[in-house]
């Protein structure tokens, strides 16, 4: 969703004195396209830094849109797309620029004005301070943040927002994003780091027809955007043709009134609640390409790989949604860090049902259509489901009501509180068991989970009800509990759970090998959700070159590109030359696809990492080396890309260079990988001395990775330092139980002290892990007879 002309006029201090004005020039400019597009050139010109709003082919600005639409554009100028990047004015910049000086030390700024501007002094990459002139504000409530454009095209956010609550609230103070634990100069999230950079991690989502335009030769940006803010084309797309379409004789035979394509439109819905249950008897199909996926764009996380996105698309057409990983999301799938309401709502039991974010929301303000909880009672019998009977809580003031209960709010940036979106029925039980958060434990922080697991249970009774039942199953897969394959292959393969829940269980099945989870994973690739095939692509990663291309080449004429891309990085490595017409095509379709995808991203360690290692695996070592090299400049931070490197020096012989990369990170910084890394190749070199010294460190900066163990029990057992080896296995198997590496070399060691008992209790679980392990079956049967 993004935004432009009416948007600047909001820049220029017109939006609150001059809406009149402003629809009545937006209806004079809707009389052609390029009026609506000179208009909004006038409208947005002047104070935008580095960066030139400039409307790709077809974008006409929302100018023009409101000559036709003068309700809904009066709604959306009062709304927080209309606001959501905007020029520094009086109008619009809502902290105190009065010479206010936060934070301490080299976290600190002072937030001043020069005559019309606004300025900011503050410690910049060389750790010194500078000023700063403010290009952008953005965002609008609770809380702005302000944006600084660079000489090389790059905009970067500071670390400081205001928050633009009511003092009664806490409000209307400068607060540093990061608290206490401000990161430096040379950290990426340092405010003029890569995870600062406007152009790539935010400018999507707060302009309209954004073209990030990245000069990977020069490392400089020429972003452009047709509008400063999110505008009416940021949801509807380019509107030059619907505008001719208008001022002509609007054919009705025309597809999509003169849009290229139109979200889909759902069928029609009765959501009259039934008087047994409170709430709708049936729900409605739900259309591929409908308007969820309109608001997803934005409001997932997600990766972009195209910025070719059009209304009607799924998501997966231009983005690339994460699934539901630890670290971003509890075992049963609630929102643990910034993740925004999509993935939420795509687990709810009221996305399965058809709603859409519309019913509840007004597509052009976002306000809800009704205060509070009365937005609820629109399909659900309010005196049903507010009675004591059902809450436990007796009526009145300070009861909960169905947002507090289900839509329990999570705090992301300091003071943005956000609702969870999955409409999920409190589980304190669950809390008891996997750890996960509860909204009764949220108000009633001062009693434990199991006080309310049971106050639950005496208004409701013993059985549990609710939609989202895959915690316990995903939970245990992090576990690596040999119990969880089980549960994973019934989820993966269960039609009315969630795409994402399905395919995250695929994803997690492939730490638990066998015969009926390769079979799981095997059908996934035919999954009808476009997410459950790139978590199945993805679970064949181990499996032989040829067995790859059988299972997956298919997918390489996927209808989803993001399929075709996870196909194409699968299959890298198959040789041109092995193909005949017509996959040899499809194959080098979707190898381009994919290298476009990365080079789109070219301004990310990340997306280098991936280029690199795709042209390693198609041969080019050169290329390789060149990407991870680039990278590096880009983010002298990023491990993964030390690791990249240090390996393909490895593999020409490059044994000093393979260091001197290695060591040349962990200077800037510690990190496990690169200490693992080099103590590796310090073993290569028979420094046997040095490379224990580094294998120990990997371990201590990440002891919950098992392999960093291993891999540190076998350099001792190489050098005869059997007690020391077995002492750190068996305290590696305390806290990796679940490892079959680890409890293989105990394993071998209860057996060669004879230890039969301890043998038969290791042996006992790696078979539970390793079900189809014939060596592990025979070992397990010789033991039983003894």
């Amino acid at each position: 969703m993004h935004v432009r002309s009416v948007l600047s006029a909001v820049l220029a201090g017109l939006l609150a004195a001059c809406v009149i004005w402003l629809v009545g020039a937006m209806r004079e400019a809707s009389r052609s396209s390029s009026i609506a597009v000179a208009a909004n050139a006038e409208l947005a010109s002047g104070g935008i830094g580095a960066l030139t709003p400039h409307a790709p082919e077809g974008y006409v600005g929302s100018v023009a849109c409101a000559g036709c639409h003068a309700t809904e554009g009066k709604a959306w100028l009062a709304s927080q797309h209309s606001g959501a990047m905007s020029l520094p004015t009086e109008a619009t910049v809502k902290g105190r620029f009065d010479g206010a000086q936060v934070g301490n030390g080299p976290a600190s700024a002072r937030f001043f004005r020069d005559g019309t501007s606004y300025r900011v002094e503050i410690a910049g990459s060389d750790g010194k301070p500078s000023v700063y002139s403010i290009a952008y504000t953005f965002g609008l409530y609770p809380l702005q943040q302000y944006l600084v454009a660079m000489p090389d095209g790059r905009v970067q956010a500071l670390p400081f927002a205001y928050d633009t609550r009511p003092t009664s609230e806490g409000g209307q103070r400068w607060f540093h994003l990061y608290g206490n634990d401000a990161p430096m100069p040379g950290d990426p999230l340092f405010w003029t780091g890569p995870q600062q950079n406007w152009n790539h991690m935010c400018a999507e989502c707060h302009s309209t027809a954004l073209r990030k335009t990245y000069d990977a030769a020069q490392d400089r940006f020429d972003t452009h955007f047709s509008e400063i803010s999110v505008g009416c084309e940021s949801c509807h797309g380019a509107g030059a043709s619907h505008v001719a379409w208008a001022s002509g004789a609007r054919d009705p035979a025309t597809p999509h009134a003169g849009f290229a394509s139109a979200a889909a439109l759902r069928p029609p819905a009765d959501w009259t609640p039934a008087p047994n249950s409170g709430s709708p008897a049936q729900g409605v199909a739900r259309p591929a390409g409908d308007g969820v996926e309109t608001c997803a764009r934005c409001h997932a996380r997600r990766g972009a790989f195209s910025e070719n996105w059009q209304p009607g698309q799924a998501l997966t057409q231009t983005h690339m949604p994460v699934l539901l990983d630890e670290g971003l999301f509890t075992a049963d799938g609630q929102n643990q860090d910034e993740v925004f309401n999509d993935h939420a709502f795509k687990q709810s039991l009221m996305y399965r049902r058809g709603v859409s974010c519309t019913d509840c929301h007004d597509p052009h303000t976002a306000a809800l259509k009704a205060p509070g909880a009365a937005v609820c009672g629109q399909c659900h019998l309010p005196e049903r489901f507010a009675s004591q009977s059902h809450t436990g809580h007796a009526p009145g003031p300070g009861a909960p009501d169905c947002i507090g209960c289900h839509m329990p709010r999570g705090t992301y940036m300091v003071v943005d509180a956000r609702h969870d979106h999955s409409f999920r029925i409190p589980r304190p039980d669950l809390s008891v068991r996997l750890g996960t958060p509860n909204a009764c434990s949220d108000c009633h922080a001062d009693k434990s989970a199991g006080w309310a697991a049971a106050a639950v249970e005496r208004w409701h009774g013993p059985e549990r009800k609710g939609f989202q039942t895959w915690g316990p199953a995903l939970h245990d897969a992090r576990m690596g509990a040999a119990e969880a394959r089980a549960a994973l292959v019934r989820l993966a393969q269960d039609g009315d759970a969630p795409g994402l829940v399905r395919a995250t269980a695929v994803s997690e099945l492939a730490q638990f090998p066998a015969r009926a989870s390769d079979e799981a994973m095997r059908h996934a690739l035919a999954d009808p959700d476009p997410m459950v095939r790139v978590a199945a692509l993805r679970a064949q990663a181990g499996l032989p070159r040829d067995e790859r291309w059988r299972r997956a080449a298919p997918l390489l004429a996927d209808p989803s590109t993001a399929v075709r891309l996870e196909a194409a990085e699968l299959l890298a490595d198959m040789p041109i030359e092995q193909l005949a017409e017509p996959e040899r095509g499809r194959f080098l379709s979707a190898l381009a696809e994919y290298e476009a995808a990365q080079r789109l991203n070219a301004d990310r360690p990340d997306a280098r990492a991936n280029l690199g290692i795709f042209l390693l695996r198609r041969g080019d070592a050169t290329g390789a080396e060149a990407e991870f090299r680039a990278g590096l400049r880009l983010d002298p931070t990023f491990a993964p890309l030390r690791v990249n490197l240090a390996d393909l020096y490895r593999s020409e012989g490059r044994e000093g260079q393979s260091e001197a990369v290695l060591r040349e990170g962990l200077a800037i910084r510690p990190d496990a990988s690169l200490h693992h890394a080099l103590g590796l190749a310090l073993v290569r070199q028979r420094r046997y001395d040095e490379a224990l010294g580094e294998l120990a460190k990997a371990r201590a900066l990440a002891p919950a990775q098992a392999r960093y163990a291993y891999v540190e029990v076998i350099a001792l057992q190489s050098l005869g330092r059997r007690s020391e080896a077995m002492e750190l296995a068996e305290q590696g198997l305390e806290r990796n139980p679940n490892d079959p590496a680890l409890i293989g070399l105990v394993l071998n060691e209860a057996l060669a002290a004879g230890n039969i008992t301890r043998a038969r209790q290791l042996v006992s679980r790696l078979s539970a892990l390793q079900p189809d392990n014939a060596e592990v079956s025979r070992l397990a049967a010789r033991l039983g007879r003894r």
